[in-house]
């Protein structure tokens, strides 16, 4: 039995809020059980100087967790003077996410920044953040083609992220705060709208794991990801 009393494939309760923001291009509020992302999504007509002159746009992610975001209250980075590791892999992994389903030569020479900001945690908020982020996205994009900034729409199908894991031996989907700290292997996966895998983040936290034992994981993350794309899309009007 599940310390929340959910079946072994069953998602926390999802809820995507949409435009929960009145100044950003696209916003969402995305809630995955007890953890709460705030998500918003800004363009701006300039790129990185890497990037000038070259035809296509850029997408980007940034990730933070608010101080009282958990039991005990974090410092703010930036009071520190710098990210912390894992701050900046996470950011990494949400722009990867979803440049890997955006044509960037559509988007044209613009950037479109998603900033991700956890406001309460209770397990798998770097996968909450990307799900919400494509939300954001969506209605960016959406709002630039109603102006006719952008003529072919550049995104090119959703992206999903969810945790999976092994808990008291047996795979579970979606682990919140007491199975992930107690997981004997758990995993972050990204998948696509096509059917697609982005990325798989997978290791053993006390117990090794077999090919079987992965495919499990992934069949669950399949699983719980096509129930974000529906959300998701409700959440955008699609």
């Amino acid at each position: 039995m599940r310390p929340s009393g959910r079946a072994p494939d069953e998602l926390r309760t999802l809820t995507i809020e949409p435009g929960f923001t009145k100044h950003a291009a696209g916003s969402c509020l995305i809630s995955f059980g007890d953890t709460r992302v705030l998500v918003t999504a800004s363009v701006e007509d300039r790129l990185p100087p890497w990037l000038r002159g070259q035809g296509k746009g850029w997408v980007t992610g940034e990730y933070g967790m608010l101080p009282g975001s958990t039991h005990t209250r974090g410092n703010r980075e930036a009071a520190r003077g710098k990210q912390s590791g894992r701050t900046q892999e996470i950011q990494r992994l949400i722009g990867r996410s979803l440049r890997a389903v955006v044509d960037l030569e559509k988007l044209g020479e613009r950037q479109i920044t998603v900033d991700c900001d956890v406001i309460q945690a209770d397990g798998g908020t770097r996968t909450a953040s990307i799900s919400g982020a494509w939300v954001a996205l969506r209605i960016a994009v959406d709002k630039l083609m109603a102006e006719g900034k952008i003529e072919e729409d550049p995104i090119e199908t959703q992206v999903a992220a969810v945790s999976c894991g092994v808990y008291d031996g047996t795979p579970v989907l979606d682990l919140d705060y007491p199975e992930d700290s107690n997981a004997g292997s758990d995993g972050n996966f990204v998948l696509t709208g096509d059917g697609k895998i982005v990325e798989a983040q997978v290791s053993a936290e006390g117990d090794r794991f077999d090919q079987e034992g992965l495919l499990r994981l992934m069949r669950l993350a399949d699983i719980g990801c096509k129930e974000i794309f529906a959300a998701q899309l409700k959440a955008v009007g699609k």
